[in-house]
């Protein structure tokens, strides 16, 4: 198997879905701008996404990829298919039972996470509305998320990595088609959740038959493997609910600042999870898998080299890609948001929160390559704690910047919690001699420098003023915007390429 090209495969695959993403935010901000009722739906949106990464995306993966790859290193194909089993009856009878407790206390959960809603009944009750409708896609994203683990541990990386697109087109067609039989409008988004969460669980189950894995829902909590999942559960849950909690915080202070700061950090944090998920998250899909085969085979020397391989990439990737956000941040947002009700004061104040956002690009990344390596292992505790010092620091660093520079306080917070997290996982990994970096560091760092500072030059006198991307049609908002994108990559991998990196120095073979 080419890691390389695996990546690429997830990334791509990610590309789409988050162009459709961005599409569907552009429909979003045309359509219904930021407000109350956007304001309203984000939260309650955002409720259900955070369960989703506690159960699904996040804790579970993290306990149960480990497990299940030493199952499939280590066992036979029907112990394999028996944890699956297990684990799948196991999830499906909490989740349901987190989706009934969810709807019915609806309005306490937002009260805690959005308490500066209770001052307006109107926007408190909306938002309360749209919760009980968003709140079972927890079940359906979360099972989801189980079939794509099950896929990836097989190297089948494509499948998991195309189905958020259905979420977005989801999105898409009922904001565009439905949203007019809805009073008001903005309920059209809340079933969108709830749909695009169905259409991407009957999506896997073909794959999932044909690689003979369907889950058939056993529930029996004395099964070994279930008991050792559920025991690494316990610290990623705590783990997981630490660094949510710090999003959710945000959401909490942000109720407080002037309407529409909700949405203006939604909108910087989509633009966020663009280069995020085409490299940190696909980063942290591939390598977890790979890093638990090695452990189990006890290849100490493979598992250090892999991990620097993802490095790397990282530094290589991350870079650029914070550094576009910040100086690209005016066109990207007018490019996709500034239509109808999205006014410019919006879109200033969505600049101010992705420029603070863009300074923990690199930290957010590193992350989702360094946490693995302790996942790997079955070692959830040491990430948990750095989790637990990090959301202390972040919430220092709130109170430091909120009262000064608002709403972006709050993302460079984030932004700067992540690069505190990823150093210490980071020196953790190295005191343990867990992970022992190649040679050639400083000068891979040198020519990445100076490659940025070539990209940035380019960019800054290709970038035009702020009133001619205004008044400038869409097509050519596009063509321009696609422009520099185009500059700003030619430039930085042109000068990589003169100093002498080569897309051949990061070919990786493992074996599936």
């Amino acid at each position: 198997m080419n890691l390389l090209k695996s990546l690429a495969t997830v990334s791509g695959m990610t590309f789409l879905s988050r162009i459709l993403g961005f599409i569907r935010d552009t429909v979003i901000a045309r359509l219904f701008g930021a407000g109350l009722a956007t304001d309203a739906f984000f939260v309650a949106f955002k409720i259900p996404n955070f369960l989703r990464r506690l159960f699904a995306e996040g804790a579970f993966s993290q306990a149960f990829v480990p497990i299940l790859s030493e199952y499939k290193n280590r066992r036979g194909e029907d112990e394999l298919r028996d944890l699956i089993d297990h684990v799948a009856g196991m999830l499906s009878v909490v989740l349901m039972g987190v989706v009934v407790v969810g709807i019915l206390a609806a309005p306490v959960i937002i009260y805690v996470n959005a308490p500066g809603f209770v001052e307006s009944p109107e926007k408190f009750n909306l938002t309360v509305e749209l919760l009980r409708i968003t709140f079972p896609y927890i079940l359906f994203i979360s099972l989801t998320a189980l079939a794509g683990s099950i896929l990836n541990t097989l190297s089948r990386f494509a499948v998991p990595a195309f189905t958020p697109v259905l979420l977005n087109l989801s999105f898409i067609v009922f904001a565009l088609f439905f949203a007019p039989y809805f009073d008001p409008p903005i309920k059209s988004l809340a079933w969108a959740v709830l749909c695009g969460g169905v259409l991407q669980l009957v999506f896997q189950v073909p794959f999932l038959m044909r690689h003979n894995v369907l889950p058939r829902f056993k529930l029996n909590m004395n099964h070994p493997g279930l008991r050792r999942v559920l025991k690494q559960m316990v610290p990623a849950l705590f783990g997981v609910s630490v660094g949510q909690v710090s999003l959710l915080l945000n959401v909490i202070f942000a109720s407080f600042l002037a309407a529409g700061s909700v949405s203006w950090l939604y909108y910087a944090d989509r633009l966020m999870e663009f280069p995020s998920g085409m490299l940190g998250v696909a980063l942290g899909t591939i390598l977890l898998p790979s890093l638990s085969r090695h452990y189990a085979t006890r290849a100490a020397v493979e598992y250090s080299a892999l991990l620097d391989w993802g490095l790397r990439l990282s530094f290589l990737l991350a870079l650029p890609c914070a550094l576009g956000l910040a100086l690209l941040a005016m066109p990207l947002i007018i490019t996709l948001f500034k239509y109808g009700a999205f006014s410019m004061v919006d879109a200033y104040a969505t600049r101010s929160a992705l420029v603070a956002y863009s300074v923990g690009l690199l930290g957010l990344i590193l992350v989702k390559v360094l946490a693995p390596a302790f996942y790997a292992r079955q070692d959830i505790r040491t990430p948990v704690r750095v989790a637990v010092v990090t959301l202390i620091v972040t919430q220092g660093l709130n109170f430091l910047f909120l009262r000064s520079m608002q709403h972006a306080g709050l993302a460079l917070a984030i932004g700067l919690g992540s690069c505190f997290n990823a150093g210490c996982l980071f020196y953790l990994l190295k005191k343990r001699g867990i992970y022992l970096p190649c040679p050639g560091w400083v000068f891979f760092l040198v020519k990445l420098m100076i490659a940025l500072v070539c990209m940035g030059l380019s960019l800054h006198y290709a970038l035009g003023e702020v009133r001619d991307w205004v008044v400038a049609s869409i097509p050519l908002r596009v063509g321009w915007l696609a422009g520099l994108v185009a500059l700003g990559a030619s430039v930085y991998l042109g000068v990589l390429w003169v100093l002498g990196i080569r897309p051949r120095d990061f070919l990786r073979f493992e074996n599936a």
